[in-house]
């Protein structure tokens, strides 16, 4: 299975954020920097991650950071720089400096070992939105494993999932979700192509190729 590495936001380029922080007045600045606890708070609840987890990933203490969600903190560009990178995001978006952007989605579909992924999503942290189509491949299961959580929903065709030690086959209409951190793999079960909708988790793209199961003789 292949997944897209999605891109990390670009929060070094952060001229509107530090503008607006630097630039405006004590209560303009006041008003941009009220919600951003919240907005720090909501991310990381979102990406399932601890405290003691983004203060590992950003070098910034649990008391700082609770601190920082629960507005008793004043944020700064030294501490949300870190925060930004952590969570995948620009840093105007973290501020709360962006200006509301066209919503709909038109990004290009990716094209891997006869996979189309039309993503229906664009934002890079949380959970990735795609549209799948196989069309072909190897039918000779090869499990990954990753971190995160996944849920698929078949629109056409016939799925086979082998996760761990099952050989599953998903129909039209029938759902699947599990924990990456189990050896799986999905692909095509004949000839036809599949349509599925696909769900990962975060940091789904950290990939890592696992044994082959061999497959159980049957009488």
């Amino acid at each position: 299975m292949s997944t897209r590495r999605a891109g990390a936001g670009g929060p070094e380029d952060s001229g509107s954020a530090a503008e607006a922080l630097a630039g405006a007045g004590d209560e303009a600045s006041e008003q941009i920097l009220a919600g951003v606890g919240e907005r720090l708070r909501g991310l990381r609840k979102e990406r399932g991650m601890t405290l003691a987890a983004l203060s590992t990933s950003t070098g910034i203490s649990v008391s700082t950071l609770s601190r920082l969600e629960s507005g008793l903190r004043r944020p700064t560009l030294e501490l949300l720089l870190p925060l930004a990178r952590a969570h995948r995001v620009a840093l105007d978006e973290l501020v709360g400096t962006r200006p509301v952007a066209d919503p709909r989605v038109r990004a290009e579909p990716i094209v891997r070992h006869h996979r189309r992924m039309y993503p229906l999503s664009r934002h890079p942290g949380g959970v990735q939105a795609y549209r799948m189509v196989i069309e072909g491949g190897s039918r000779d299961p090869e499990p990954r494993t990753h971190e995160g959580y996944e849920w698929m929903y078949v629109l056409h065709g016939r799925l086979r999932v082998v996760l761990g030690e099952h050989d599953l086959v998903l129909e039209p209409g029938e759902a699947a979700e599990f924990d990456t951190r189990v050896p799986h793999w999905f692909g095509l079960l004949d000839e036809g192509p599949v349509e599925l909708l696909v769900l990962f988790g975060p940091q789904g793209e950290r990939m890592h190729v696992r044994a082959r199961p061999k497959r159980k003789k049957t009488d």
